[in-house]
């Protein structure tokens, strides 16, 4: 047993304690007082799909813990469901719930004085609040993903909960009746698991096994599938071992193994979300990281993968076609992978690959051959200019012109937007502006899923652009820029954009520019003024209140005592 176990009930070995007593009650014995203490952080919930099967994950954890020789101790963290509250008020929480997941396992961990812990989480936001959680506290740790949904099917074609957003916008554009927007609705999300494509959910569980927080394969497999449970019993054993060897988690998330996530992002195109979270993490980890590093990764790494939203396959399909593994072995012999980083096994990226081939199998084209990717360079690119002076963040895969000049179409949230093109109010051409949906906006950076949904069902996707101070989801595709800060809120040249406006946004030379002169841009900034906060209760006004700018992650713990 290491010396390093910080438990006061281990470390106080066999003397009579207090603390004791209430251990007792919750079933240990004599001989457990000397055992490592492990949490299990359980996202178990039934408000989603996403997580409705983390409870029987988090049993097989537990009895994969004792029978390593350690002691379990289980306790729950929430979830919100994007699916479900997109659209509406209630994804304002969003991202808010990431803050609070991080919050509850820091103290949850730290109060109990673990030795280590197990998170287990399904949607988008129980990965990056986990490692957030796990960044900080650097006691022993491993994520375990819930795991993907299985896909839905309709007419021949496989459905995902994105094909229910875009069955709205093709009935409003008279595209499709009734009955088969109720039909696409009801076989979309057929059982339990996170949403099917590579959105945001699949994405940051396929970053996190690159960065070696995860078991390899383990972020491609099914929800609803025996090696599920079963990678999750081995995840727990592989845990009880990191924590005897003290493998901590500031020796697993480096720069390094941050830029290997990152490439493997670019390489399966994944969500835009990747971006904010990981400028978080390295945030929680102290690791420098900036926007500008994302652009330099994407010059150099093809998008390997045709995945949705704008490829044609789905996460298991990646997962029979030999998962991140695959992926990372191919990036790895072409140099553009750290194979010295550590995981949690104890084993280097490069041991883990040892045995897995350098090319795809040629029985499939869910991974394309290294000679011939699906695009030449990745697919979230870093635009800048006189509307995005810190940033804003584009995903450019699936656009046929990745270049336009409109008339900006004006509105300050999400809902006027949705309602003028369902109305048929957007022509092509267009610039959509959505502001004050920003991280202190809205607050909570609500994802744009429902108006981006709208504009491909009504088959304006290559033929209008949007930009937005908020989020997309992982589902969204399209000539859509997001994050754009600094954000309307704090008087970012977003909120100085009026109707009518000439709006270029070009994706090759990475630029995002309002075509007024300097010094029209300056009388107006002069004349702007902040708007008073939504909500000064609750949650919500403590988030815009502590909340940094997209640029550095919407953390809310970035120089609290500088303020």
């Amino acid at each position: 047993m290491s010396e390093n176990f910080r438990s006061k009930v281990v470390t106080q070995g066999v003397q009579r304690s207090p603390n004791r007593a209430m251990l007792r009650a919750v079933g240990f014995q004599d001989e457990d007082f000397t055992k490592p203490i492990v949490g299990i952080s359980n996202a178990y919930s039934t408000i989603t799909p996403c997580n409705m099967g983390i409870n029987t994950l988090a049993q097989r954890a537990e009895a994969g813990i004792k029978h390593a020789g350690a002691m379990p101790q289980m306790f729950g963290t929430i979830t919100i469901s994007d699916g479900i509250s997109m659209g509406t008020e209630g994804m304002k929480y969003s991202l808010v719930s990431r803050e609070v997941i991080a919050d509850s396992i820091e103290t949850a961990c730290n109060g109990q004085s673990m030795d280590g812990v197990i998170a287990i989480g399904g949607c988008d936001k129980n990965m990056p609040g986990a490692m957030l959680a796990i960044a900080r506290m650097n006691i022993p740790a491993i994520f375990v993903y819930g795991g993907t949904i299985k896909p839905g099917h309709y007419n021949g074609r496989d459905l995902t909960v994105v094909s229910s957003f875009e069955a709205v916008g093709e009935y409003s554009a008279g595209k499709i009746g009734e009955d088969e927007l109720l039909a696409v609705e009801r076989q979309a999300c057929p059982g339990a698991g996170s949403c099917g494509g590579m959105y945001t959910a699949n994405t940051m569980s396929s970053a996190f096994e690159a960065m070696g927080m995860s078991l390899p394969y383990s972020s491609t497999m099914s929800a609803e599938d025996d090696e599920k449970a079963d990678s999750t019993e081995e995840s727990a054993k592989v845990l009880v071992e990191a924590i005897r060897h003290q493998i901590l988690p500031s020796q697993i998330i480096t720069r390094k193994s941050i830029e290997n996530a990152i490439s493997v992002i670019m390489a399966v195109g994944g969500s835009t979300n990747a971006v904010l979270h990981f400028l978080a993490i390295a945030n929680a980890a102290g690791i420098e990281l900036k926007l500008d590093d994302f652009e330099s990764i994407r010059a150099k790494v093809p998008v390997l993968c045709d995945l949705k939203p704008s490829g044609r396959y789905v996460a298991t399909d990646l997962h029979k076609a030999g998962g991140i593994p695959q992926v990372m072995k191919m990036l790895l012999v072409h140099g553009l992978l750290h194979g010295d980083c550590l995981t949690i096994t104890g084993k280097t990226i490069a041991e883990v690959l040892a045995d897995i081939p350098e090319e795809p199998p040629t029985n499939q084209d869910v991974i394309r051959p290294w000679n011939n990717p699906m695009y030449a360079q990745g697919h979230l690119a870093i635009l800048k200019g006189n509307l995005a002076t810190e940033g804003a963040v584009a995903k450019i895969t699936g656009v046929k012109k990745p270049i336009i000049t409109g008339p900006a179409r004006v509105f300050d949230s999400e809902e006027e937007s949705l309602d003028a093109i369902l109305a048929g109010k957007i022509k092509a051409g267009d610039v959509l502006v959505i502001r004050y949906e920003g991280p202190k906006g809205g607050p909570g950076m609500r994802e744009m899923l429902a108006p981006t949904s709208a504009i491909i069902g009504a088959g304006l996707g290559d033929a209008v652009g949007l930009i937005t101070d908020g989020r997309f989801s992982g589902g969204t595709y399209g000539m859509v820029v997001g994050h754009v800060a600094p954000e309307a809120a704090v008087g970012g040249a977003i909120a100085l954009v009026e109707e009518g406006d000439s709006i270029t946004i070009d994706a090759h030379a990475r630029l995002l520019q309002l075509n007024i002169s300097d010094e029209e841009l300056a009388r107006r900034r002069a004349n702007w003024q902040p708007r008073p906060p939504r909500y000064t209760k609750g949650i919500l006004a403590k988030y815009a209140k502590l909340v940094s700018s997209s640029s550095v992650g919407a953390v809310t713990d970035l120089d609290l005592f500088d303020s």
